[in-house]
C-alpha cells in the first residue's frame, strides 16, 4: 500500500523539481514532475506563491515559476530535518 504524500512533501517536491531545472520550471513540467492532477497543481502553486517560496513570471508567452531565496532557504532546512530525523530512526 502506497501512503499518501503529506502537504509538506508535495511542496518539497514542487520546490525540488523547479530547482533541477535551474530554478525556473513551466507548469507542466511541476505537473507531470511533481505527480498531481491540474486542480491540485493550482491550489500548491497558489500556497507556494502565497508564502513567498516562488515566484511566477512570463517570458516570451510562457509562464514560469522560480524558486526564490526563501524557496531555497526551504528546501535547505528541510533537508536538516530529513537528516536528523533519519538519525532517530524517524523517516518523515
Amino acid at each position: 500500500m502506497n501512503p499518501r504524500r503529506s502537504k509538506i512533501h508535495i511542496y518539497v517536491d514542487i520546490l525540488k523539481l523547479i530547482n533541477r531545472k535551474n530554478g525556473r520550471a513551466k507548469p507542466t513540467h511541476i505537473l507531470y514532475g511533481a505527480n498531481l492532477s491540474h486542480i491540485r497543481l493550482k491550489k500548491y502553486l497558489a500556497q507556494l506563491l502565497e508564502s513567498g517560496f516562488i515566484q511566477h513570471i512570463s517570458e516570451g508567452g510562457h509562464t514560469y515559476y522560480i524558486i526564490t531565496q526563501k524557496g531555497y532557504e526551504f528546501l535547505h532546512e528541510f533537508k536538516k530535518i530529513e537528516q536528523f530525523s533519519e538519525a532517530f530512526g524517524i523517516l518523515v
